[in-house]
């Protein structure tokens, strides 16, 4: 009999950690190879954890809404095979010419660590990082101190400098205007206003409820949402540029090669992965919109990832993401759009499924829509939404004149970061992928 240490997958390049959501399978029972053992949540996607073995779990090292690291072990099954376990068997070969003392040194460390951990835990339902936790015990921060800290990370979590800034204002006897939230005082009748003095911000607006008021607890990802969209509004300068397309080309022409298409390729052609093609065509044009802000630097990017925000049947929304979109054809494209949408649709989506994204459209349209303005998906600098398809009348420009007729037509609305994205380059981008959808090969065979 031999033990395997399950650990917790690397699920892309910008994920470290992972909440525990549920455990699929209780000590004592049988896993099979590739059968999910647990499920798990990440920032941006929930996935399961499968079993990269058969045998018996005889042991969970974490509890459910634990936040656990990549690379972590999280349970101990038990297998038929003889051999050694190859993680443990590489310990050895590591410790095997490292002197005893050295071992009993950092094994000290360990606990040490462990015991510091365990001696700053939130009030809240907040995640504090171990360094976080660390720096409060060694200079007395108390856990209220720690509760009112306003984080600047990400989903307003409290960061190493966070606490550094707290540490320095205070010990100059100076209260951290934007380190300390006061804890708002609760009074049903009137309304809390904010006090202009240079150490007090403005304080949060209590609600009440009334007894006949429902009372409804926000999902963990409808909470992520949130954060993740007002630290898009702290973070970017948000403009909008809007142009309305005429896409009557590309509506006749789908519905000429639609039925043929799908009886040939097993796909539904829509209009998503045409406009994700053209999308993909205008960041090639202008690749200083397929970049991220890091503090003053610009990362340009050189893979065009292209993520298509989807909402989810519970309210929610999810952006996967189509990888290296401009390399795509028409049918890749396709199976990219229809693949991504029926994962999300039935929460098979994997984290790298969700990751990496540079730039991103929504469609507004399909919830009768005309236009809207989007927030921009960070570290982002632009998302474009596309607005409901109509049949209006509109002027015809030929050659012997004008005249009106009935065309298809859409509005296109680009949010970009006005940080780095000029009006000229925001306007233009927007501009190009109309004159793309308008000048669409009626005759293109696919």
């Amino acid at each position: 009999m031999a033990k395997f240490e399950l650990k917790l997958p690397k699920m892309g390049e910008s994920v470290a950690e992972a909440t525990i959501t549920t455990w699929l399978k209780n000590v004592g029972d049988t896993v099979e190879l590739d059968e999910a053992v647990l499920e798990i949540a990440t920032d941006k996607v929930d996935s399961d954890v499968p079993s990269e073995v058969e045998g018996v779990l005889i042991e969970k090292l974490f509890n459910a809404d634990d936040v656990v690291q990549v690379g972590q072990t999280i349970a101990i099954i038990e297998t038929e095979d003889d051999n050694e376990l190859q993680t443990q068997a590489s310990n050895e070969n590591i410790t095997e010419d490292v002197p005893n003392e050295i071992i009993e040194q950092i094994t000290e460390g360990i606990s040490v660590a462990q015991e510091t951990l365990s001696t700053v835990t939130s009030t809240e339902d907040r995640f504090y990082s171990p360094l976080v936790k660390n720096i409060a015990k060694e200079e007395g921060v108390s856990q209220t101190e720690l509760d009112a800290l306003l984080g600047t990370g990400k989903g307003g979590r409290v960061t190493k400098d966070d606490v550094l800034d707290y540490l320095k204002n205070r010990s100059n006897g100076v209260k951290s205007e934007l380190s300390i939230v006061e804890n708002p005082v609760v009074e049903p009748t009137v309304a809390q206003t904010s006090v202009n003095d240079e150490n007090t911000v403005q304080k949060p607006i209590s609600v009440v409820s009334s007894g006949e008021d429902e009372i409804i607890e926000m999902t963990r990802m409808g909470k992520m949402v949130s954060n993740h969209m007002m630290d898009s509004i702290q973070t970017s300068a948000h403009v909008q540029s809007f142009i309305e397309a005429d896409v009557t080309k590309i509506w006749n022409w789908r519905n000429k090669v639609k039925t043929e298409f799908e009886k040939r390729e097993g796909e539904k052609l829509t209009f998503t992965p045409i406009f994700m093609e053209v999308v993909a065509k205008a960041l090639k044009e202008y690749p200083m919109l397929n970049i991220s802000v890091q503090g003053d630097k610009i990362i340009k990017k050189k893979n065009i990832n292209i993520g298509m925000a989807a909402a989810l049947e519970d309210g929610n929304l999810i952006v996967p993401v189509i990888k290296n979109a401009d390399q795509l054809n028409l049918v890749g494209m396709t199976k990219q759009v229809n693949d991504l949408a029926n994962r999300a649709r039935s929460n098979k989506l994997k984290p790298d499924d969700v990751q990496g994204g540079t730039y991103t459209v929504t469609n507004v349209g399909s919830f009768g829509s005309i236009m809207g303005t989007p927030i921009i998906n960070q570290p982002q600098v632009g998302i474009l939404a596309l607005g409901a398809i109509r049949k209006v009348p509109a002027v015809i420009e030929t050659e012997e004149g004008d005249f009106i007729g009935i065309r298809y037509r859409m509005f296109l609305s680009h949010s970009y970061d006005h940080r780095v994205v000029n009006g000229a380059l925001g306007g233009l981008f927007v501009k190009t992928v109309k004159d793309y959808l308008e000048a669409w090969d009626v005759n293109r065979e696919v």
